[in-house]
Order: structure tokens, then C-alpha cells, then sequence
């Protein structure tokens, strides 16, 4: 077994197309919400969304190339330009054979598939586009990455709905650990910003009508987001050896299913998680400083993952601080564990928590310190990054500052 550095990383969502970007309104608590610019017909019953307003998919991208990458797969290539720019990670024709790509999303290409059943069954048009399947495959980020670094290494997608990026960079911190690979990239993307996602997630009654406050006594739901976030992982050594700078490690990791219900969570599962996660990195609970928490700021979820932290933590959960990002950038469903995650190694590296925001008054099935509204500075050495699913999937990271 290795240790695993993580020597770059990217980022885009509703707080900035770049990693300092985002950062810079993290730091300050600051929310990305804004008003639906298409309020539907009829409205939808909530109005904000976390909506990545500063990326502009033709700074990126040709036009032809826009055509056929869904927005989803354009954040993850996105990402993982600048992930890939930051570790200064030369690709040799070697080390593409020794590299490895992972991506996780819940739902993938929407649009295509939208814009064909528009097609077919408002238009009466028996043609849909020719690129509908290959926009549409949860995969296409995944594969532009390979296409555009030439890494012809093990390349998939995982989807365990909110749990799949977290899955993702789990599933490549185990490759590198055990010299399967030298080195990998391994995030998420989404965008959920088509009408009939949103008409779905508008019937499950769980979409916030103002906005969101992870454990306060008045929270009314989540707020979609969307965006990508992607790390580049690498064996320790091998990034020591060519002089990289090495901005943090990820250390253990720990998965579980409730084998419970379809989308009411248990404390076992998550609890199971994390002291998996725990056990994993060789770590005490002690010795954790934070936790980014999966805070959705839904009634159940968030007093849930209050009682899976302290039955996992014991009497160390009053030292912890605990903050729920998504109060900021949204719920980015498959991509909130990379998001996180980044938030999370940012917050190590400058000593520095993001708050919860937006929130009001406590609620004593929350009572843990869970850093309202403002950021706190703190010496941060070791966090935890939760995220749980719908279906019951959970997955937590352990990552770790580097002096």
C-alpha cells in the first residue's frame, strides 16, 4: 500500500469556473443562488437554483464540439483541465497506460434526451438527433477526458445518484493505494437544469421555496446546483520523485448501504460509513478536526446525519466542526462529493471552515456545531466528506492537510 497525494484540482459550479473562484466565495460565505431564469409553465414551486452563470461553454469548447458534449461532460473535461493544469502531471506514453480515469454522475446527458422526446412526441418528428445516445451516456465525460489527454488507462463512470463522486475518487484512491495505477483522475459532473429533471425533483417535495439552511430549525428542503469538480490522485512517491506539489492526501475511505428504504435515510448506514472510513485511514474519531456533511437541508436528512455523527464520533462530536457547503453551491447530485471534496482539502490547506449559510435558528435534532453563517478559522489537520444517496448508498472520504 502507497499513500495517495492529490496533486491538482478543478472545479466549476455556481460560485466560479475556476478552483480559486469558487473558493474566494466559499471563504466568505457566500451563496450562489439566483432566480430561475425560465420560472415554467406552469412556475415551479421553488425559485433559485444554483446555476453556474460565469461559465461560458464557447471559452471552452468549438461550437461543433458543444454540439455534441452535453453540458454535464463539458464541466468534467472543464475540470479536469485545470485538475490536470495545477499538478503539472506530464503525460508519457507510459504513464498514460498507467493512469486512470473515474467519474461519477447521477443522471447524465438530460438535454439530448429532452430534446428528443420533444421531438417525438409534442413535434410528431419520428427522427431524433444522431448524437442523442452518445450525449446522452453517463460516460461522455469520462471519455472526452481520455479523448483529450490521449490516457488510455482503466476509464468508467460510476452512478449511485448523490453518493457517485465520492464513489468515484474512493474507487481511485483504491487504485493508486494499491499500485494499480499511478496516478488517476477521479471526480463528478451534473447538470440538471432540464425541465422534465426538474418537474421530477419539483413532485419529490424536497426543493426548498426559498432557500437552503442545512440544520437550521427552518429548513424547507434542498436547491439544485449544478458543476463539476475533478482531483487528480498519484502515488506519493512518484509525485515527490518529479518535485510536485502535493496539496493534500487522501487517506481512507468507507462505503455502505442502508438496505433500507428507496429515499428515507438511517443513521446505520451512514454511521457504518464512516467508522469504515475511520478504520480505513488508521485514524481514531479523535483525530478528526471537520466534516464537510452531506447537509441537503431536508428535515430528514440533515437530523439523520447529526445522529450517524455522533454515534460515530461519541463525546469527540461537541469538539467537531461540522459545515454544509451545499447552503452555497447547491445540491450538484453526482457531483457534490468532488465539489466537496475540493471544498474540503481547500479548507485544510487555509485553515479555514466554510460555514453552513442562510441559517436562522438551531434545531436541537441538529445540535452539533455546525458553523452558521460565518467562516471559522481553525487548525484543521484531518476532515471527513460525506455523502449519502438516495437508493441508501453511502460513501465518506478521509483526506488530510500536508504541513
Amino acid at each position: 500500500m502507497v499513500r495517495v497525494a492529490v496533486t491538482g484540482m478543478g472545479t466549476v459550479c455556481a460560485l466560479g469556473s475556476t478552483v480559486a473562484e469558487c473558493w474566494a466565495q466559499l471563504s466568505f460565505g457566500k451563496p450562489g443562488f439566483s432566480p430561475l431564469t425560465v420560472p415554467g409553465v406552469p412556475p415551479y414551486k421553488f425559485s433559485l437554483a444554483a446555476v453556474a452563470t460565469r461559465y461560458v461553454p464557447l471559452e471552452h469548447f468549438s461550437e461543433k464540439e458543444t454540439s455534441m458534449l452535453e453540458r454535464f461532460a463539458q464541466f468534467a473535461a472543464v475540470a479536469a483541465r485545470e485538475a490536470m493544469k495545477q499538478s503539472g502531471l506530464e503525460l508519457t506514453t507510459e504513464l498514460k497506460e498507467q493512469t486512470a480515469i473515474i467519474t461519477g454522475t447521477s443522471v447524465g446527458g438530460q438535454f439530448a434526451e429532452e430534446e428528443g422526446y420533444v421531438r417525438l412526441f409534442r413535434d410528431n418528428v419520428p427522427r431524433v438527433a444522431p448524437l442523442t445516445i452518445p450525449r446522452t451516456m453517463s460516460n461522455a465525460g469520462a471519455s472526452r477526458i481520455s479523448f483529450e489527454f490521449g490516457i488510455v488507462g482503466p476509464t468508467y463512470t460510476i452512478s449511485t445518484a448523490c453518493s457517485s463522486s465520492n464513489h468515484a475518487i474512493g474507487q481511485a484512491f483504491g487504485m493508486v493505494r494499491r499500485g494499480e495505477v499511478l496516478a488517476a483522475i477521479a471526480g463528478g459532473s451534473e447538470a440538471v437544469f432540464a425541465e422534465g429533471l426538474m418537474r421530477a425533483w419539483e413532485a419529490m417535495r424536497v426543493v426548498s421555496p426559498d432557500t437552503c439552511r442545512p440544520f437550521s430549525l427552518q429548513r424547507r428542503g434542498l436547491i439544485l446546483g449544478e458543476g463539476g469538480a475533478m482531483l487528480v490522485l498519484e502515488n506519493w512517491d512518484h509525485a515527490k520523485a518529479r518535485g510536485a506539489r502535493i496539496l493534500g492526501e487522501i487517506c481512507g475511505f468507507g462505503m455502505s448501504s442502508d438496505a433500507h428504504h428507496i429515499t428515507q435515510p438511517t443513521p446505520e448506514g451512514p454511521l457504518r460509513a464512516i467508522r469504515m472510513a475511520l478504520a480505513d485511514a488508521k485514524i481514531s474519531p479523535e483525530a478528526v478536526d471537520y466534516v464537510n456533511a452531506h447537509g441537503t437541508g431536508t428535515t430528514v436528512n440533515d437530523s439523520t446525519e447529526c445522529e450517524a455523527i455522533r454515534r460515530a464520533f461519541g463525546s469527540h462530536a461537541e469538539r467537531l466542526l461540522v459545515s454544509s457547503t451545499k447552503s452555497m453551491h447547491g445540491h450538484t447530485l453526482g457531483a457534490a462529493g468532488a465539489i466537496e471534496a475540493v471544498t474540503s482539502l481547500l479548507a485544510l490547506q487555509h485553515g479555514l471552515v466554510p460555514p453552513t449559510a442562510n441559517f436562522i435558528d438551531p434545531d436541537p435534532a441538529c445540535a452539533l456545531d455546525v458553523v452558521p453563517n460565518e467562516p471559522r478559522q481553525a487548525n484543521i489537520e484531518t476532515a471527513i466528506s460525506n455523502s449519502f444517496a438516495f437508493g441508501g448508498l453511502n460513501a465518506v472520504l478521509v483526506l488530510r492537510r500536508i504541513s
